[in-house]
C-alpha cells in the first residue's frame, strides 16, 4: 500500500498512475498477465487493463503484442471514484462504510495524516482497502471483485489523495441562520447553476435516475450516452445529435424562480458572476445582464457553420433542429449552386446508412428526402453549445481567473452534481476561505461544502429571500407556501427543506 499511495500523493499537478498486477488469463496459466493501470487527473480517472504476454509469446519484432484494439480502458469517474450520485450504494447490499463511519474515517485522514491513517487501517488490519474505499466515495469495481486486497491499494490511495486536496469546511458556516447572514453581507457572489434550475420549467437534466435525458438515450444504441455532445461524433454523424436535439432546444422563454432569485441578487447589486452550465439561455430571459453572465457551455442562442464558420441567429436553424434535420450551412449552398451538375442527386451510401465509426450499435439513416440535390460539401450547422473534446468560451477562464477570484466573497452552487470539468473545478480553484453553499436536490458528495440545503431549488431559494427578508415576486411561487426545514442527523450542516402540505378547507 505504502509505495502506490506514496506515489499518487507526490504529485499534484499532473496525472497520478499506479498499477497492480490482477491475474494470469487463458487456459494457460503463463499465457499472459492482466494488470490495473490506474491513472488519475484532474476532471477524470481511468482504468485500462492491458494483457501482457510473456516472453514466450512475445511477437516476433520485439514488441509486447499489445495493439490498441487489446486495451479496454474503463472510465471510473462515474462508476469507482465517485461512486453512487446520492451516496445509494451505501444502503446496498456490499460490504460499505456506513455515512458516519465514512465520515469519521474521513476526518481521522485530515487528523493524522496519510501515512499513520494508513497504520491505523491497512497496516493494523482493523478494515480491508476495499471497504475503506468506500469511504471516500468510490465503489468498488467489478473487475476487481475476487482479487486479493491488495488490488484495491491504487484506487485507495487514488481516494486518499484526493480527500487531502479537497478544500476544507469552514467550520463557523453551519445553520440556515448562517446561510441568511452571508446573503445579507455578502457584496460579490459567484452563483453556478446547473440543469435544476430550470427543471420546474419541464425541461429535463442530463444525470437524473429514469427522467434524465442520458437515461432516455439507450435506444440510440450508444456505449455512453455523453456521445451525443462528442465533438469528434458530431463530425463524423451529425445525425446522432439531431435526432435528439429537440428534446433539449429551449421551447419556452420563461424563466424559474431560481433565476429571478439570481436576477435579484443583480438587482441588490451582490450578483458578481453568474457561471451557467445550461444551454437553454433562460439566463437572458430572466434579464441577467451579459456583462454578469459566463454561459460556460455555449447555447442555442447562434449556430456555426463547421466549414466556412458563417454564425447565424439560433432560431435560423430550429425548423431543423425540431424535425431531427441536419441543417446545413446556407452560405455554403448559395456558393456551391453555381457550379452544381444539373440533375446531381443526394448521394446514399450503399445501404441506405451512414458509415459512421461512432460506438453504436445500429447506425442511422440519412434523415434528407431523395429529391434533395447534393449538397454534401456545404457546411453542417452546429449550434453554439460546448461540446466534449471543444475548450469552454474564453470569457469562462480569464472572468474566473483575472478577476473574480480576488474579489468573490460567497459561493452559491445550485442545481448541479458537479460532474463535468473544468465547471466542476471552479468551487475547489477558488479561495478556501470564502464560504460556499450547495443547494440542489440530492447531496454532492464528493465536495465539502460549508452549508448544504437539499430540496426543490425553487422552493430553497424562496424559503431563503424571505429569512432574508427579501421581496421574491414569482408566478410559480405560492403567496401561501410554507416550508418545513429539517436538519440531517448527525450532520450539522446538511439541511432539508419540503413545502409542507397547504390544508384544504
Amino acid at each position: 500500500m505504502a509505495t502506490n499511495s506514496q506515489e499518487a500523493s507526490t504529485v499534484l499537478d499532473g496525472p497520478v498512475t499506479g498499477s497492480v498486477d490482477l491475474k494470469r488469463e487463458g487456459n494457460d496459466a503463463d499465457k499472459s498477465l492482466s494488470v490495473a493501470e490506474v491513472t488519475y487527473e484532474p476532471g477524470r480517472t481511468a482504468v485500462r487493463i492491458m494483457h501482457i504476454p510473456d516472453e514466450e509469446h512475445a511477437r516476433p519484432d520485439g514488441e509486447s503484442g499489445a495493439s490498441d484494439d487489446e486495451w479496454e480502458a474503463e472510465s471510473l469517474y462515474e462508476d469507482a471514484l465517485n461512486g453512487a450520485e446520492n451516496g445509494d450504494h451505501l444502503n446496498e447490499p456490499l460490504d460499505a462504510c456506513t455515512f458516519e463511519e465514512a465520515i469519521t474515517y474521513r476526518n481521522r485522514l485530515r487528523e493524522v495524516g496519510e501515512d499513520q491513517f494508513v497504520i491505523e487501517t491497512i497496516e493494523a488490519e482493523t478494515i480491508t482497502a476495499k471497504k475503506l474505499c468506500t469511504a471516500f466515495n468510490i465503489r468498488p469495481p467489478a473487475f476487481l471483485e475476487g482479487q486479493p486486497d491488495e488490488a484495491y491499494y491504487p484506487l485507495l490511495g487514488l481516494g486518499i489523495t484526493r480527500e487531502l486536496q479537497k478544500r476544507h469546511k469552514l467550520k463557523e458556516w453551519n445553520t440556515i441562520d448562517d446561510a441568511v447572514n452571508l446573503l445579507k453581507r455578502s457584496k460579490n457572489i459567484i452563483v453556478l447553476t446547473g440543469a435544476g434550475i430550470s427543471t420546474s420549467l419541464g425541461i429535463p437534466d442530463f444525470r437524473s435516475k429514469n427522467t434524465g435525458l442520458y437515461s432516455q438515450l439507450a435506444h440510440l444504441g450508444l456505449s455512453d450516452p455523453q456521445e451525443v455532445f462528442d465533438i469528434s461524433i458530431f463530425r463524423e454523424d451529425p445525425t446522432i445529435f439531431y435526432s435528439v436535439a429537440k428534446d433539449i432546444l429551449p421551447t419556452t422563454n420563461r424563466y424559474s424562480p431560481t433565476h429571478a432569485f439570481i436576477r435579484l441578487l443583480q438587482e441588490k447589486e451582490k450578483l458578481l458572476t453568474n457561471y451557467t452550465q445550461n444551454i437553454d439561455n433562460l439566463e437572458g430571459y430572466a434579464g441577467i445582464l451579459p456583462e454578469k453572465l459566463i454561459q460556460c457551455h455555449g447555447s442555442f442562442a447562434t449556430a456555426t457553420c463547421l466549414e466556412c464558420k458563417f454564425k447565424v441567429k439560433g432560431e435560423e436553424i430550429y425548423k431543423d433542429l425540431k424535425a431531427g434535420k441536419v441543417a446545413l450551412c446556407a452560405r455554403c449552398i448559395r456558393r456551391l449552386q453555381p457550379n452544381r451538375p444539373v440533375g446531381m442527386k443526394r448521394k446514399r451510401s450503399g445501404n441506405g446508412k451512414s458509415h459512421s465509426k461512432s460506438r453504436r450499435k445500429e447506425d442511422y439513416e440519412d434523415s434528407s428526402d431523395e429529391d434533395d440535390f447534393d449538397i454534401a460539401a456545404a457546411g453542417v450547422m452546429k449550434p453554439d453549445i460546448t461540446f466534449f473534446g471543444e475548450g469552454l468560451p474564453a470569457g469562462f477562464h480569464n472572468r474566473l481567473v483575472e478577476h473574480d477570484q480576488d474579489v468573490v466573497d460567497l459561493v452559491i452552487v445550485i442545481g448541479t452534481s458537479l460532474k463535468v470539468a473544468p465547471v466542476s473545478e471552479v468551487v475547489g480553484f477558488l479561495p478556501a476561505h470564502v464560504p460556499q453553499i450547495f443547494i440542489s436536490r440530492d447531496p454532492c458528495l464528493h465536495v465539502d461544502f460549508d452549508i448544504e440545503i437539499l430540496g426543490d431549488c425553487d422552493v430553497v431559494v424562496a424559503e431563503l429571500c424571505k429569512r432574508v427578508g427579501w421581496e421574491l415576486s414569482h408566478e410559480m411561487i405560492p403567496s401561501e407556501q410554507e416550508v418545513d426545514v429539517q436538519r440531517h442527523e448527525g450532520l450539522e450542516s446538511r439541511w432539508y427543506f419540503k413545502v409542507k402540505a397547504i390544508k384544504v378547507a
